[in-house]
């Protein structure tokens, strides 16, 4: 996730995760969510939210080039593009699987603030379902 989190190697950025925050699969394009791995059910990996159910998004490197998300699924992509294990790699991920919103960066206090729910431009998704 870098460079929202970890932007400097030598140290490691410690989150608040708010599981009560995406009880209702409450989640909006841009939050930083945890979530087990569709890859390895054990892992806990931090991603971003990109597009919701009914989104169209550009894909970078998946099967098809552009894809609508499924009912019940959202795109998730690490913020350091292209070096990340992301939907780009393991495709639409089920709301099920998340299990909690990065809220803030507690540690180390240089470090404190507030995780905003943020995209970048190119990573906007193509059509945004109503």
């Amino acid at each position: 996730m870098q460079p929202a989190l970890n932007p400097e190697s030598t140290d490691t950025d410690y989150v608040f995760l708010s599981r009560w925050a995406v009880r209702d699969y409450n989640i909006r394009r841009g939050d930083v969510i945890s979530l087990s791995s569709p890859k390895d059910p054990n892992q806990k990996i931090i991603k971003r939210v990109v597009a919701l159910q009914g989104d169209v998004v550009s894909t970078m490197g998946y099967k098809n080039k552009y894809l609508k998300v499924p009912e019940g699924h959202c795109w998730v992509e690490g913020d350091h593009t292209g070096h990340t294990l992301d939907s780009n790699t393991f495709g639409p991920v089920s709301l099920g699987l998340i299990n909690a919103k990065a809220v803030c960066i507690v540690w180390p206090p240089a470090r404190w603030q507030k995780l905003e729910a943020k995209l970048p431009e190119s990573r906007k998704p193509l059509s945004i379902a109503m």
